[in-house]
C-alpha cells in the first residue's frame, strides 16, 4: 500500500466517478483504475462498486475511507513540518483573481506578502469566477478569489465578506419601472452573462426566486461592458451594489428598488493543501487585510 493509491482512493470515493479523479490526479483512467485494483488485492476486498453511472463505496469502502483520509492528512503534516524546518519561506503561488483590484483588495494583500515573505514568488491570474474555482480544483492554480457557494468537497473556503447585487437599468427608465411588481421585470429585456460568471448563477438564482424568465439579449462577461450596454437602454442587469450606486448618482443608470442578491466573496484552495506554509502565509496575510 503506497500514499499516492490512498490518495486515489479518497479521491475516487469523493467523485464518485474514475474519469473525474483521473482529471483531478493527472492520470490516465487506466492507471486509476490500476491503484484502485491494486489497494483492493492488498486489502482482499472490494472498494467500490461499479456502475455505468460512476462508482459508490461498498461497506468496507466507507469504513476505511477515514482512516485513509487520516494516513494522507499526517503525511501533509509531517512534510509540511519537514519545509518549514528547512529555515525562510520560499516558493511560487499562482493565484486566481477576479473582477477589480479593490474589490479583492489585491493590491494590500500582495504588498503585505511581498514584504513579509519576500521569497515567495507571487503570480496572479485574471479570469471569471467559475472557470478559477474550477482550476483550483484542478490544482492549475493554488488559490483564487470567488463569488458565491463552493459545491466541491476537495476544495477548502476563507470567506472574506458578503457582498450586495442590485438589479440596474437604463436611467432613461426611471418612469418605466416606477411601480413596477417583481414578476413585471421578466417582461423587460435583460443583458444575458456568461455562463463562467458568478453573476450569471446569481442571475439565474435570482430569476428563479422572482418566478421570471425574461428575454436574454447578447451574452456578455465582462463588467464594464455589461455596465455600457446598459447605459445604452438596452436592459436590465445584476451588478454589485458598489458599483452600481456612484452610477445612479451621476445619472448613468437607476436601481430597481427592494430587490437585491447576496453572496459571498471567498478565497479557496485545494483541500488537501491545507496546512502547507506558502499557503499558511496567503491565509494570514488575508486574515491581516480583511480584519477577519
Amino acid at each position: 500500500m503506497e500514499i499516492y493509491q490512498l490518495r486515489t482512493f479518497v479521491t475516487v470515493a469523493q467523485q464518485g466517478h474514475l474519469t473525474q479523479a483521473a482529471e483531478l490526479l493527472h492520470l490516465s483512467q487506466p492507471a486509476v483504475t490500476a491503484q484502485i485494483k491494486a489497494l483492493e488485492e492488498d486489502f482482499g476486498m472490494p472498494l467500490f462498486e461499479r456502475s455505468t453511472g460512476g462508482v459508490t463505496l461498498t461497506r468496507v469502502g466507507q469504513e476505511l475511507l477515514p482512516q485513509a483520509q487520516a494516513i494522507l492528512t499526517a503525511a501533509r503534516d509531517l512534510m509540511n513540518h519537514s519545509r518549514m524546518l528547512k529555515g525562510e519561506m520560499k516558493g511560487k503561488a499562482l493565484i486566481g483573481t477576479i473582477t477589480t483590484p479593490e474589490m479583492t483588495n489585491i493590491g494590500p494583500w500582495v504588498a503585505a506578502l511581498a514584504e513579509k515573505y519576500p521569497l515567495i514568488d507571487i503570480q496572479l491570474q485574471h479570469g471569471v469566477t467559475g472557470q478559477i474555482l474550477n482550476k483550483v480544483r484542478k490544482k492549475e492554480l493554488d488559490a483564487g478569489f470567488y463569488i458565491g457557494n463552493n459545491p466541491y468537497v476537495n476544495v477548502n473556503t476563507l470567506t472574506l465578506t458578503e457582498l450586495c447585487f442590485r438589479i440596474v437599468a437604463p436611467a432613461a427608465w426611471q418612469s418605466r419601472i416606477e411601480g413596477l411588481q417583481p414578476r413585471e421585470l421578466g417582461k423587460l429585456p435583460w443583458i444575458g452573462i456568461s455562463q463562467l460568471s458568478s453573476l450569471h448563477r446569481l442571475t439565474t438564482e435570482l430569476w428563479r426566486e422572482l418566478n421570471i424568465a425574461p428575454k436574454k439579449i447578447a451574452e456578455i462577461d465582462h463588467v464594464p461592458t455589461i455596465c455600457s450596454v446598459v447605459e445604452s437602454g438596452v436592459g436590465l442587469a445584476l451588478m454589485r451594489e458598489d458599483e452600481a450606486k456612484p452610477l445612479e448618482a451621476q445619472g448613468r443608470l437607476c436601481l430597481i428598488p427592494n430587490i437585491e442578491k447576496r453572496a459571498d466573496l471567498q478565497f479557496v484552495y485545494p483541500a488537501d493543501r491545507e496546512g502547507e506554509p506558502i499557503l499558511q502565509a496567503l491565509l494570514s496575510e488575508l486574515v491581516s487585510v480583511w480584519k477577519i
